[in-house]
């Protein structure tokens, strides 16, 4: 496979350092390349899954891939991308988030073969470094000018940046050249944001390592482009606030409703940058799109491939059937416990403890009217519905026969108002 052809036809080359060296050299022999996430948090989300998919592309085309994870870096904060200084957190807080994040990235990638990828911790060559050794072995190679025009701190020095963020890129450059000397790591990639960081370790290889000014060390340096939607607004965000790859943050149903859910103008570029799927059938998808907009062929793709990458094909099975319930005519009372869990997370729950209970009484209990004689009302103009089913009986008992998996029963008032009840 020629990987830099493929990530051409998928947009997703934005610079390289040497585009004709780093090409020679991926057709020359099998290389070792790396991709750091800091643990800001106890998840990954869907802004990270571009590199972690780009890493894996690579991986399929021969190169092992290093997973790096900052558990030294993930201490002082990197000012990339951000208009303020971040809160930093405990070390143990970090640890935490390392372990966590190096678990999520152990599902992505390939750990077997000769290609084999790794997960490594920053925090093992950095954490115990004396302030000595760091100024004397590592700082002495980096100008102030130099450090200065970088646009990450650049950006920063009217609103104020710390000594502390100030030095992180001085650390990441000694990641690349630790990675570099202990295991041939000779390409670094990384979102759009990451060149300056990037760029800086290079110059540290070709300092320490005595090449000339101006001399491209043998390592490379590569980065993707950030993901935008078509309206501007940055990939990966809803009102709910993030998308996350851990599934008790944001549930597999969620995941796939988000895909399925993108934009006309950006479904196929993301079904470019995030799927596995060929050039042939990516442009058939794309003649289905213009032909046939209605049939929302190419979103369906997309939802499915990236929530399967993520979340396995069972996950896939319950977002695809909670959706058909939800949204093409399918049964409620077919869906298990867990399926309606995921489906009406962010809806209204009332807890009865009863076994039995009258649908006037409950839903005056669950607020879901406002009085009985409202409720009264609702129900016999048929705008009441128990597990999809219009209930117009006025004496109607809420019993084991209307529990979905002995756990929920689901109401719904008119179109779209969702109430979830629950049974202890």
């Amino acid at each position: 496979m020629d990987i830099l052809k493929d990530l051409e036809f998928r947009g997703l080359i934005n610079q390289v350092t040497d585009r004709d060296g780093l090409n020679n050299l991926l057709n020359e022999k099998q290389i070792t390349m790396y991709c750091g996430f800091d643990p800001t948090g106890d998840s990954l989300h869907i802004g990270h899954l571009l590199t972690i998919i780009t890493l894996r592309r690579f991986q399929l085309a021969g190169h092992k891939p290093l997973a790096l994870v900052g558990g030294a870096t993930g201490l002082i904060g990197d000012p990339s991308g951000k208009k303020a200084e971040r809160t930093l957190n405990e070390e143990d807080v970090v640890r935490m988030y390392s372990d966590r994040i190096k678990g999520q990235l152990q599902k992505y990638l390939d750990f077997e073969g000769g290609d084999k990828a790794e997960v490594v911790n920053n925090y093992d060559w950095i954490g115990n470094m004396s302030v000595v050794s760091f100024l004397r072995d590592v700082g002495k190679h980096f100008g102030l000018n130099y450090m200065l025009a970088k646009e990450s701190v650049e950006s920063r020095i009217q609103s104020g940046i710390s000594f502390t963020e100030f030095s992180y890129q001085i650390l990441q450059s000694l990641d690349f050249y630790h990675l570099n000397k202990e295991k041939g790591c000779q390409l670094q990639i990384g979102g759009s944001d990451q060149w300056g960081n990037i760029t800086a370790g290079l110059e540290l290889i070709r300092r320490i390592k005595g090449g000339e000014e101006g001399e491209q060390p043998d390592a490379y340096g590569f980065t993707i482009p950030l993901v935008t939607k078509a309206d501007g607004t940055k990939f990966g965000k809803t009102e709910g606030g993030a998308v996350w790859l851990d599934p008790d943050k944001t549930s597999p149903y969620e995941f796939y409703q988000f895909l399925i859910n993108t934009d006309d103008r950006d479904v196929i570029k993301f079904i470019k940058y995030f799927t596995f799927l060929d050039d042939a059938e990516i442009e058939e998808l794309e003649k289905e799109l213009e032909t046939h907009p209605e049939e929302r062929k190419a979103h369906r793709r997309l939802a499915e491939e990236v929530t399967c990458f993520v979340h396995g094909e069972n996950a896939l099975r319950q977002a695809q059937h909670i959706s058909q319930a939800l949204f093409g005519g399918g049964d409620l009372k077919e869906l298990s416990a867990e399926e309606v869990k995921q489906g009406f997370k962010d809806v209204p729950a009332h807890v009865v403890e009863e076994d039995e209970k009258g649908l006037i009484d409950l839903l005056v209990e669950a607020k879901i009217t406002s009085s009985k004689r409202q409720a009264r009302e609702d129900i016999k103009n048929g705008a009441v519905y128990i597990n999809g089913d219009r209930c117009q009986e006025l004496d109607k008992v809420i019993s084991q026969e209307d529990k979905i998996d002995d756990a929920f029963t689901i109401i719904r008032r008119g179109k779209k108002k969702y109430f979830l009840i629950q049974y202890k």
